[in-house]
């Protein structure tokens, strides 16, 4: 397994990502001597989402070690008993979840300042080091058992059967399964796009009440972003709608249908911007940048892909499939600049050679993907 640059804490902490991330995995390696309570054993499960305050009858009295609930979203009433366990026995938790959605409920204890949110994500190109592909994330992600299957297309189909079976099914957050899996589908082509919808609707024949609640059912499960334009003191008219991701390039890869009308320089565009994102994400996590995550586009159709924002500056990225730059190219990060001078802003593509033209630093994908930390 490849180290993760997430880094403990000395406090209780939620830590909150996709399932397949390696949340457990790294608990294990990190946390050797805690006490782990696994909620998707079902044994564990049910003993106590009968009674939650079982969970501090299971901890021996004298325990120092840290505490791990892996999957705490299943029982939300266990943060009660741990908020208790934290004050009357100064006991140290770490909380996983997969899913924001039963944690964000009327009446939910979320220990009131007690514990840090910290989020974990897919590999990046810095943890994979000299294994990164750039081939490979593009088309299987940086899932950890995506990066070392020896079959990761299968790995990626059962991936998203399991959402729809276990997170989305069980749990009951959409009632037709059917339309949902539709809808996933559906959502797919509007990967790294402006949000429509009403075409989204269309396209599953189901209401543009019942497709809003479903992109929120898959924030929830912490597998789809919705990205908002910047719009800080904005010189020109903007548009309002967000971009829509799914987290991972592969899984975006593995939901998007495949036809005989469809261009791969389209999906293959949209997977490159994912597998960014995804990086500065990540890096933006656990490194405590603090950078808020926009882009930018005008009503007259100038784009930029992607805008930090935060304490630290402002920075812009273009991402391009191209591997020669023509001078149209430049023209959105060019027209940000002339609204916002003091931004830093960088054109990525797939040519080697780096350089610097009227204020767009150019840059070759792998080499600022592989050095981000520089870059932001």
């Amino acid at each position: 397994m490849y180290p993760r640059v997430i880094q403990p804490s000395r406090q209780s902490f939620f830590l909150f990502g996709p399932r397949g991330v390696g949340k457990t995995a790294w608990l294990h390696r990190q946390f050797r001597d805690a006490l782990f309570f696994d909620l998707l054993d079902h044994a564990v499960y049910t003993e106590l989402l009968a009674a939650p305050q079982r969970l501090g009858d299971r901890i021996p009295h004298g325990h120092r070690n840290w505490v791990v609930v892996d999957e705490v979203q299943r029982v939300p009433e266990l943060l009660n008993e741990v908020h208790r366990l934290i004050e009357s026995r100064r006991l140290r938790f770490v909380l996983t979840g997969s899913s924001a959605r039963k944690l964000r409920g009327r009446g939910v204890n979320l220990l009131a300042g007690r514990a840090l949110t910290r989020h974990m994500h897919p590999l990046t190109a810095v943890e994979l080091g000299k294994h990164f592909d750039l081939q490979r994330a593009l088309r299987y992600g940086c899932l950890p058992l995506a990066c070392t299957s020896r079959n990761p297309q299968a790995y990626l189909q059962s991936y998203t059967a399991t959402y729809l079976r276990e997170e989305v099914q069980q749990e009951g957050f959409a009632r037709n399964i059917g339309a949902f899996s539709r809808f996933l589908e559906a959502a797919s082509f509007s990967q790294g796009s402006v949000l429509n919808m009403a075409a989204v609707a269309r396209d599953c024949a189901i209401s543009a009440k019942v497709v809003e609640d479903y992109f929120s059912i898959l924030e929830d499960l912490l597998i789809a972003i919705r990205l908002p334009v910047f719009a800080k003191r904005a010189k020109r008219r903007l548009i309002t709608h967000p971009k829509f991701y799914y987290f991972d390039a592969g899984v975006f890869q593995a939901v998007r249908p495949r036809g005989p009308l469809d261009a791969p320089e389209q999906i293959h565009g949209a997977a490159l911007e994912t597998l960014f994102l995804q990086q500065v994400r990540a890096i933006n996590d656990y490194g405590d940048l603090g950078y808020r995550l926009h882009f930018w586009r005008t009503a007259t159709g100038d784009e930029v892909d992607f805008v930090l924002y935060g304490e630290r500056g402002l920075r812009a990225f273009e991402v391009t499939m191209a591997d020669r730059i023509r001078h149209d190219d430049l023209s959105g990060l060019r027209r940000f600049r002339e609204d916002f001078p003091q931004a830093k802003v960088f054109l990525l593509y797939l040519g080697r050679r780096r350089w610097h033209d009227r204020g767009v630093d150019v840059v070759p994908f792998l080499d600022c993907v592989t050095t981000l930390h520089q870059w932001v």
